[in-house]
């Protein structure tokens, strides 16, 4: 098994095309086409992770958040970073990290922490734009079987948790076969007429070309008609944040205690004061969600939970909505869990290692 082939399976759950513009997600030391042997799994990579990768025989780290994140003018052993890449490099240890990808992607980061919790009627909070195209295509009405299938293959037709979905109308189709081309029905010089299917089918931005791939090597036609046209549907099931409903209502108080067994977080902050509050409704976002605090009270959640929060924003926000903070390590640990399951389900037999040595970088004393 080579590295690509288990990056491939992580980006087949939470696709690069997610990523935000800002971010640096993907292969940030090594060589894809590398043998792999094992991979070691953490939020953060530093230089005591790289030796445990070492030590258990792993020459592959997948990390929450980058390694490189801003560009690397000089890599003389410096800074942090630049001394894990030269130890990475030196033991032939590739590093993969997937962050917003992951952030955003259908069952990612902020899915997982609802799991904990038992949150129900999940929803994404800000669901991406621009991620979206319509595929439309005439087939001959016999063959249009067989080409949706290889499509839905490639991955067009789904939706939430739906697959194989398009709408078909019946027409009319019409061409004349000019010299040189090598027609499936009709004869040279002739137009010819045929009943033929339109068929529009969904997809996401990044599976265009395999899909297109699809469609042309199924079709029946030299040169199929067909179209991609860019729609502003939001898309409904990638984005930052969801928000739900609590399986059973609880106190705050409840809720609480609850968070902090589940995260393994000693503290959290928190602006409410009425620890008896019955709570149903809850949003989410793993790492710094500050700025989804507004779509959360739009979505009438009771309570925010993430991290990295401001002052002003607990003071601004408290007759609107509960904010708790719990920190961005614990907010983000279960990403590991995420990575597990996603290697896992693809290599049944895979060595696969959570990182015994990685530890908040930040006491609560």
């Amino acid at each position: 098994m080579t590295i690509a082939e288990v990056t491939s399976a992580l980006e087949a759950f939470a696709p690069l095309a997610l990523q935000e513009d800002y971010d640096n997600c993907g292969l940030q030391v090594g060589n894809r086409s590398a043998e792999c042997h094992g991979a070691l799994l953490c939020v953060d990579v530093t230089p005591a992770i790289v030796d445990e990768a070492v030590a258990r025989g792993c020459n592959l780290i997948v990390s929450h958040h980058p390694l490189i994140f801003k560009g690397l003018k000089r890599i003389t052993g410096a800074t942090q970073v630049e001394r894990v890449v030269l130890k990475a490099i030196s033991n032939n240890i590739a590093i993969y990290s997937c962050h917003t990808a992951v952030d955003n992607a259908t069952n990612g980061v902020s899915w997982e922490m609802a799991r904990r919790l038992n949150v129900i009627n999940v929803e994404t909070l800000e669901p991406q734009q621009g991620k979206l195209l319509k595929l439309s295509f005439m087939v001959p009405k016999a063959h249009c079987d067989a080409v949706k299938t290889s499509i839905f293959k490639a991955g067009a037709g789904e939706i939430g948790n739906y697959d194989c979905c398009s709408f078909s109308v019946e027409g009319q189709g019409s061409f004349r076969a000019l010299e040189g081309a090598t027609p499936f029905v009709g004869t040279h010089g002739d137009i010819h007429h045929e009943p033929e299917i339109r068929v529009d089918v969904l997809l996401p931005r990044w599976l265009k070309s395999k899909v297109e791939k699809a469609l042309i090597e199924s079709h029946p036609y030299e040169v199929p008609a067909y179209e991609f046209i860019a729609i502003e549907n939001e898309s409904k099931f990638t984005g930052s944040g969801i928000v739900g409903t609590l399986s059973e209502p609880m106190s705050l108080s409840q809720l609480i205690n609850r968070i902090k067994k589940e995260f393994n977080s000693p503290v959290v902050r928190c602006n409410a004061v009425d620890e008896g509050q019955m709570i149903a409704r809850i949003a989410m976002c793993g790492g710094s969600g500050a700025f989804l605090i507004r779509n959360a009270i739009a979505q009438g959640a009771q309570v925010y939970l993430t991290s990295d929060v401001k002052y002003h924003d607990f003071v601004d926000y408290k007759n609107d909505i509960i904010i708790i903070d719990i920190g961005h390590f614990e907010s983000e640990q279960c990403t590991k869990n995420i990575f597990y399951r996603v290697i896992q389900e693809k290599f049944p037999n895979f060595a696969l290692y959570y990182s015994d040595i990685e530890q908040n970088p930040i006491n609560y004393l």
